[in-house]
């Protein structure tokens, strides 16, 4: 009898959706925003320009190693605090996206999606890691 396989395009589908919001997000700051109103965004919430810088790296090169699938759980597991800061900067604007200034449930299912990549791994079409960086990163971390 031939075993069957199960790849999990599941897991594929919800990194690469994960990845490619993170990395349009970043993109979109630098690109359309730009990068001082990006800065002065930041500074109307109370925050200071490198939380701005940080958000900005964080998407671009998180989105591309979710992505990518490198080191996808480490990865995920780092955008949820950034993500977590969106849905605060969201919270009082209603609940629903299309509300004045955005509501609170993209933000929310952007959580979600980066603590279902945690948990699920990388899935298939995932380059999973770097031999310059593997050795620094736990073997928990590297699905």
């Amino acid at each position: 009898m031939t075993k069957q396989t199960n790849p999990n395009y599941g897991a594929f589908i919800t990194r690469a959706s994960l990845g490619g919001i993170l990395l349009a997000h970043g993109l979109l700051k630098v690109l359309v925003f730009t990068i001082p109103g990006t800065v002065g965004f930041f500074a109307s919430l109370g925050l200071p320009p490198i939380a701005a810088y940080l958000t900005i790296f964080a998407e671009i090169a998180g989105g591309t190693v979710i992505l990518l699938g490198l080191y996808t759980r480490l990865a995920s597991l780092l955008s949820i605090p950034m993500l977590l800061g969106a849905l605060w900067v969201h919270a009082g604007n209603n609940w629903v996206f299309s509300a004045e200034g955005g509501g609170w449930e993209f933000p929310l299912l952007l959580v979600l999606l980066a603590v279902a990549v945690a948990l699920q791994g990388s899935g298939p079409f995932a380059l999973r890691k770097l031999p310059v960086i593997d050795g620094f990163v736990p073997q928990i971390l590297k699905a």
